[in-house]
Parts: C-alpha cells; structure tokens; sequence
C-alpha cells in the first residue's frame, strides 16, 4: 500500500512537471526582489535533499497496529489529494522559477555538485507554488510527531530526534530559496497549505481513535 501510494504521489508531480517544462508558458510570476537578495548556500542542497528520507522514516515510526495502519492510510490519501491538487493548479497556473543562474558551479565541491545534479535532472524549474516539496516535509513532520509524541515517548532518543526533524524542516524551508529552487512565496504558500491539510486530517483520525481502526475501516469500506 505504503509503495503504491508513493507511486500515486510521484508520478503526478513528475507527469504536470514536465508538461509544464515543454508546453507551458508563465501565467503568473511570484518573483520578487528578495529572491534574489537571498545568496545562494549551496551546502544547503543536503537539507533540501532530505525530504526523501521523511517517507521511509514515516513508514518506519508508524505504530504497528491496526490504528497505525489506518493512520497511515489516511495519511497516504491525504498526500495523494493534495498532490494531485498541487499539481492541478501547478497546471493551471504555471510559473518558472528562474533562478539557478545564480547558481556558481565553480564555488560547489563534489559532493554538492551531484547532489545539485541530480535535482536538476528530475526536477525541472517549474511547478513553483505551492511548494509540494514544503507540503509533503511539513505534513509528515507533524504526522512523526504526533506518532513518536504517542508511541516512543519514553525512548531515550524521541525528544532528540524530534529536535533533529524540526530542526531539519526548519533548514529545508529555508534551502529551497538558498538553493534556487523556488521563491519565498512558494514557501509561504507551502507552509499554508501544508498546515491546511493537516487540520482537515484531524476529524478523521479522530474518528480512528473514537470508533476504533476495525469500525473506521468498515464504515470508509475498507474493509
């Protein structure tokens, strides 16, 4: 379930990405003068990159019980929709984000250098907002939390690593403008629509908790 719902919410992104990249012009352009008032950091390619660590570590602190299989499903239809909303809108009202020619290759080393690489080639620079990227990290940054919050309270390493994911969300919103990789407004829009879906969430994994995983998979038809 948890691979094909990953599936479900690449190929959106990638399939509107590259529409926009060779079919569409800018609608709207969200730039403004502090985009490029922001330096390039280019270190900041690892924090940037790390949102592909958020998905296995998700599905390695979901609880293993029927109520964290229901969570995680909801969870996994939540990303879905707002992906496939995203990228809707991504296609109504495209915008490129030109900015990496602000970018100093000669200043990277090696490592930066193919990380910097490797973005670039499955991520063309379109899809500017909301930032899907922002989306997906703060979602499933509030989704671990409330997990290991429940969970793994009394672990040694929970509040550690709760400092580290904060930390590291906190780092990934601000690469993606130090990276060139999106406008501040993107992040904004991000942010917004991040939280956004996580309250609308909150009714239902409520009910997972008052009806009980078996009566919630059965009443959503589940089961």
């Amino acid at each position: 379930m948890f691979l094909i719902g990953l599936f479900l919410v690449a190929a959106p992104y990638l399939i509107s990405n590259s529409i926009s990249q060779h079919y569409l012009d800018t609608v709207w352009d969200p730039e403004m003068a502090l985009d490029r008032q922001i330096p390039a950091v280019y270190w900041m390619i690892l924090p940037y990159s790390a949102l592909y660590l958020f998905y296995p570590m998700t599905l390695a602190l979901s609880p293993r019980d029927d109520r964290g299989r229901a969570e995680l499903a909801v969870g996994m239809q939540a990303l879905i929709s707002v992906t496939i909303l995203c990228t809707s809108f991504h296609l109504i009202m495209p915008a490129e984000v030109d900015l990496r020619d602000q970018l100093d290759w000669d200043s990277m080393n090696a490592w930066q250098v193919a990380l910097f690489e490797f973005i670039h080639s499955s991520d063309n620079p379109w899809n500017s907002w909301p930032s899907l990227h922002i989306v997906h990290a703060y979602f499933l940054a509030r989704v671990m939390t409330t997990w290991v919050d429940r969970e793994y309270s009394e672990h040694a390493l929970a509040k550690p690593f709760l400092v580290l994911l904060w930390l590291e969300l906190v780092l990934l919103c601000i690469s993606i403008m130090t990276t060139k990789q999106h406008y501040a407004f993107d992040l904004v829009t991000g942010i917004a629509l991040g939280h956004l879906v996580w309250v609308l969430c909150q009714p239902t994994l409520a009910l997972v908790e008052s009806m009980g995983p078996q009566a919630f998979a059965e009443e959503a038809g589940w089961a």
